[in-house]
């Protein structure tokens, strides 16, 4: 199941409003060898689609780099702040030279510069954008709210991203390759870590959209019971519990055991014909 989460469009802060600006002209960009540029340290950008790559260097192969990237001046050479994937694209493409702006940053500036740009561009996923984020707080001490507001997100939208930093590895891991949405996970946040990667298993078998991710979280954490005849209702013992929750795993929706002094039954339920449909080609969609 590949997803992609929708974001806001723009940001309320660009590029232009954190670099100090010269007078346009023909000068603000010069031509540095790609040789003398170092990757940025600080990239928040961890994936880089190669199939999307590929095409910006055919790109950049016959038109060259249109927009230029951004540098600050070391004691070597250049370190890259901004436009890592057309430097990569440059390279692949065969290119000597790139047209750079090149700007004395602090640290905390092409951290930032880095992050504004990729958010700009909706470029990183939801746990590089997390990650950054808490970067950006841990070590120059912003608040969510100096946050949000350099980065140009709600404060809402930055602790919501920052809450899936609290996931279980392998649910930041879906997250972040495309298997779930942000919104998927945010339900997932739901279990305790430790259930967490067993229903993420099922959300991707099942290809569950987010609602039903909801309503899976809420029949986990509920109490289960079992129903006797002659009784009322009591905690199910550990045994019926390992049962229903295979039967669970195994359908993709809630299953309970209601057992009798003779016997008992099984309850499947169901939430729409979608769902029925799909249980019902579980069942009995093998069967002769």
């Amino acid at each position: 199941m590949t997803v992609r989460s929708d974001r806001p469009q723009g940001l309320g802060r660009g590029l232009a409003a954190l670099i100090p600006q010269r007078a346009a002209s023909a000068a603000g960009s010069i031509e540095i060898p790609l040789a003398r540029i170092r990757e940025n340290p600080r990239q928040p950008r961890l994936r880089m689609a190669d199939d999307a790559l590929q095409a910006l260097a055919e790109s950049i192969g016959h038109h060259g780099v249109i927009q230029p990237i951004l540098v600050t001046e070391t004691l070597d050479g250049y370190q890259l702040v901004a436009g890592e994937r057309r430097v990569r694209a440059a390279r692949m493409a065969g290119l000597e030279r790139v047209p750079a702006i090149v700007r004395q940053l602090a640290d905390r500036q092409q951290l930032e510069l880095a992050l504004v740009e990729n958010l700009q561009r909706e470029d990183l996923d939801p746990i590089e954008a997390a990650r950054a984020y808490r970067q950006l707080m841990d070590e120059f001490a912003f608040s969510q709210e100096d946050l949000a507001s350099r980065v140009g997100r709600a404060r809402s939208t930055v602790a919501n991203t920052l809450r899936l930093l609290e996931l279980h590895q392998s649910v930041q891991d879906a997250i972040g390759d495309g298997r779930i949405s942000e919104g998927h996970g945010r339900a997932l946040g739901g279990l305790p870590l430790e259930a967490q990667p067993r229903a993420l298993d099922a959300v991707i078998a099942d290809e569950l959209n987010v609602r039903q991710v909801e309503e899976l979280v809420r029949r986990v954490r509920e109490p289960r019971i079992v129903e006797t005849a002659d009784a009322a209702p009591k905690l199910a013992d550990p045994e019926v519990e390992r049962v229903e929750e295979d039967l669970r795993r195994a359908l993709g929706t809630k299953v309970r055991l209601a057992r009798t002094r003779r016997g008992g039954r099984i309850v499947i339920e169901y939430f729409g014909d979608d769902e029925l449909a799909r249980i019902y080609q579980r069942l009995v969609g093998g069967a002769e």
